[in-house]
């Protein structure tokens, strides 16, 4: 008769699974629908099917729901079953609650980056850097949002906390409607100018000055918020998400 131990070592009942390397079709359309309504190419107030949407992307309803749903728990659409669904309002309330999360974490990874930083890391921001003006050049506003978030993530990369640019990423799309607003040429170059102040100070190994200068960039946006309003104020609401 075997012992408790011998017992207990007994292969467990389960069966092996395949790794999932392609998102399922659920998050291939919750992407492609985010960053449309982030891109502004789904501005508030359009109106959105579950039939239209499944018809356009060959797929079943199952998953358009479930990416409406993901959708709509994050404040991006607005789901009524008596008429139908909607792109929703931009949130004052979200934007400066996700620049509020946003500026915490990213205020501790650029005083983190002043010491963990490599020389390679630093040239991976500087060649960055380059490539925004490059998309300056080429009056390329996709591009440039596209390098600033990259710019953003690489200073969590390169200060080994990765994983605070995933947290930021989930908070920030109420942000980044507002942007795509703003982001004209002369808005594009303010946001280069302060991206070479932070990479000056990571550079410099200025923790500090840093922190003053992703600080400086991260709230240019209450005072765009104002300007933008007033001039599209039929996209705006004050309600919670």
């Amino acid at each position: 008769m075997g012992t408790t131990a011998q017992k207990n070592s007994a292969p467990l009942p389960l069966p092996q699974l395949r790794q999932q390397v392609q998102p399922s079709i659920a998050d291939q359309v919750f992407k492609v629908l985010h960053d449309r309504i982030l891109s502004l190419e789904l501005p508030p107030e359009t109106k959105i099917s579950e039939a239209e949407v499944s018809a356009k992307m060959g797929v079943s309803r199952q998953p358009v729901r479930e990416a409406f749903r993901r959708l709509a728990n994050l404040g991006f659409l607005q789901i009524r079953p008596q008429s139908g669904t909607t792109v929703s309002l931009i949130s004052e309330e979200a934007v400066l609650r996700a620049r509020f999360i946003r500026l915490a974490l990213e205020l501790q990874t650029c005083r983190t980056a002043c010491s963990a930083i490599s020389e390679d890391g630093l040239r991976a921001l500087s060649s960055l850097i380059e490539q925004q003006k490059e998309a300056i050049a080429e009056n390329n506003r996709n591009r440039f949002h596209a390098l600033d978030d990259a710019f953003h993530r690489e200073i969590c990369v390169q200060s080994g906390v990765e994983y605070a640019w995933d947290v930021i990423s989930e908070n920030k799309g109420h942000m980044d409607r507002v942007r795509m607003l703003t982001l004209d040429t002369s808005s594009q170059k303010f946001a280069l100018n302060e991206h070479i102040a932070i990479l000056d100070a990571i550079t410099a190994r200025a923790p500090d000055a840093a922190a003053d200068a992703i600080d400086k960039h991260l709230s240019r946006i209450l005072i765009q918020i104002e300007k933008i309003k007033a001039e599209n104020h039929n996209w705006f609401t004050d309600l919670r998400p």
